[in-house]
C-alpha cells in the first residue's frame, strides 16, 4: 500500500474496496466546508444494468445551506439539544437533506435484554436496578448491551394513531391470542424520528409524539391488555409555513429552528446550477454519486462517532454561560429550554470541532437557531395587560395586612 504522508489518511472504502486516501482534516466542519463546495467529478464505472437501488443523496454532496446542515449535525453529535425543525418553502432540500443522513448516523450501545437493562443501570442503582438474568449475566460478565447503528424512523402523514403507539397485533388474532405489538414511537427509541409536513399532523398524533417526548416513554392501553414502551428519540421536522402553522406544543419540542430557503447573493446563480448537475447525477446513477463522496463519507461518520464519545468532556466556563443567558435575557425570552438548547448545541459545536471547552464563538455559531421563534406575542402581551392587575392586588395585600390589627390583640 502506498505510504501515506502527514497530509492524508486511508479510509476503508464502505463496499469493501481498497482503502482510499483522502487529505488529512482539522474538524468535521473543516470537511464540510470543503466537500460541499467541490466540484462534482464523476466516474465512469461502466453500463447501467436497469436495476433500481434505494440510495440516499450524500449528505456531503448538498450545495450550500450550511445552516440546516449544521443543525443535523449537531443534533447527531448531541441528543440533549432537542431535535431540529426545518421551516421552509417546498424544493429546498429540507427532506433530502435528513434522508442523507443515513449514511452518517452514528452507532448506540442498544440493549440485548427484554425489558431494556443497560449496563449504566447497575452502574447508577447498583445490580437490584436490572431484571434477575441481566444481574446473573453482569456477574458472568457477559455484555448487556452491544453497539448498533442509529436509525432514521419516518412517521408517514397518513399514519393512524394504532401506527404511532401501536395496538393489537391482528396477526395474533389469528391464533386466538391477544397481543399488543410496538408503534413507530417505540421503534424510534434512541433512533431519529422523522417527521415531514410536521404542520399538517392530527392533534391526537401530535398529543401522542409530545407525551413520548416529554417522558421518554409511553403507555398503550386495549381492553384489559396495556404496555409501557420505552422512547428517547431525537424528533426531526420539517415544514412549508404557508401550509399551516405549527402548535406552539410541538414547537417547543424542537431545539433547534433552521429557516431554510433558496440560494440568494452573488452566487445564487452558480449555486443552483452545481444543484442542478448534482440532482441530474444522482437521477443518472445514485450508486455512482455515492462512491464519488465515498471517502469523505466515511471521514464524516468516523468524525461524528469522535465528537460524541467527547461530548461528556467537554465543559461550558462560567463566564461563557453567563454570555448566552445575558443574550437570552436581552431577547426576552422566558423558556427555560433555550438556556438548556443553547448551552448544549454549543457544547456539541465546540466537540466537532474537536475541542473539551467552549467558547463564545460557540455561542455566536449556534444562538441563531436555538434562540429562534422562541418569543409568543401572545404571552407578551398577556403580561402586560396582568401589570395593572398585579399592581392592584400588591396594593391592596399591603394595605389590607398593614391596617388590619393583629390577631393577638383582638384576643
Amino acid at each position: 500500500m502506498k505510504k501515506m504522508t502527514d497530509k492524508e489518511v486511508s479510509i476503508p472504502a464502505p463496499d469493501g474496496s481498497p482503502e482510499q486516501e483522502v487529505p488529512r482534516i482539522g474538524s468535521l466542519k473543516e470537511l464540510i466546508d470543503r466537500v460541499s463546495g467541490r466540484g462534482l467529478q464523476i466516474t465512469d464505472y461502466g453500463g447501467d444494468a436497469g436495476l433500481a437501488e434505494l440510495l440516499p443523496f450524500p449528505f456531503l454532496a448538498l450545495v450550500g445551506q450550511m445552516d440546516m446542515k449544521l443543525a443535523l449535525l449537531l443534533s447527531l453529535v448531541n441528543p440533549a439539544v432537542g431535535g431540529v425543525l426545518l421551516i421552509g418553502p417546498r424544493g429546498t432540500g429540507k427532506t433530502t437533506a435528513v434522508r442523507s443522513l443515513i449514511d452518517l448516523l452514528p452507532q448506540v450501545p442498544r440493549s440485548l435484554c427484554h425489558h431494556g437493562c443497560m449496563p449504566e443501570d447497575v452502574e447508577i442503582g447498583g445490580i437490584d436496578a436490572v431484571c434477575p438474568d441481566c444481574a446473573r449475566k453482569y456477574g458472568r460478565g457477559d455484555p448487556l448491551a452491544v453497539m448498533d447503528s442509529v436509525r432514521l424512523v419516518e412517521l408517514p402523514l397518513n399514519s393512524r394513531l394504532d401506527d404511532v403507539v401501536g395496538g393489537i397485533d391482528e396477526r395474533s388474532v389469528i391464533h386466538e391470542r391477544m397481543r399488543l405489538r410496538r408503534g413507530i414511537l417505540a421503534q424510534a427509541d434512541r433512533n431519529l424520528l422523522y417527521v415531514d409536513e410536521v404542520n399538517l399532523l392530527a392533534d391526537e398524533i401530535v398529543d401522542a409524539i409530545l407525551d413520548a417526548a416529554a417522558q421518554g416513554i409511553y403507555t398503550v392501553r386495549r381492553g384489559p391488555m396495556a404496555a409501557t414502551y420505552r422512547s428517547r428519540f431525537v424528533l426531526i421536522g420539517s415544514m412549508n409555513p404557508e401550509e399551516g402553522g405549527l402548535r406552539p406544543q410541538i414547537m417547543d419540542r424542537f431545539g433547534l429552528r433552521v429557516l431554510v430557503s433558496g440560494p440568494k447573493g452573488e452566487t445564487a446563480s452558480q449555486e443552483r446550477l452545481e444543484v442542478y448537475r448534482r440532482v441530474q447525477a444522482y437521477s443518472a446513477s445514485p450508486r455512482r454519486m455515492a462512491a464519488e463522496y465515498s471517502a469523505e463519507t466515511a471521514l464524516a461518520k468516523a468524525e461524528i462517532q469522535a465528537a460524541r464519545d467527547i461530548l461528556p468532556e467537554v465543559v461550558l466556563p462560567d463566564q461563557v454561560a453567563n454570555l448566552g443567558l445575558a443574550i437570552i435575557d436581552q431577547l426576552g425570552i422566558d423558556s427555560l429550554r433555550a438556556a438548556i438548547t443553547l448551552f448544549e448545541a454549543a457544547r456539541a459545536y465546540a466537540a466537532i470541532d474537536a475541542r473539551l471547552e467552549v467558547t463564545s464563538a460557540d455561542i455566536r455559531e449556534v444562538a441563531a437557531t436555538s434562540l429562534r421563534l422562541r418569543r409568543s406575542s401572545f404571552i407578551k402581551e398577556f403580561f402586560k395587560e396582568q401589570d395593572a392587575e398585579e399592581v392592584e392586588l400588591s396594593t391592596v395585600l399591603d394595605h389590607t395586612i398593614t391596617e388590619s390589627p393583629p390577631q393577638d390583640a383582638l384576643d
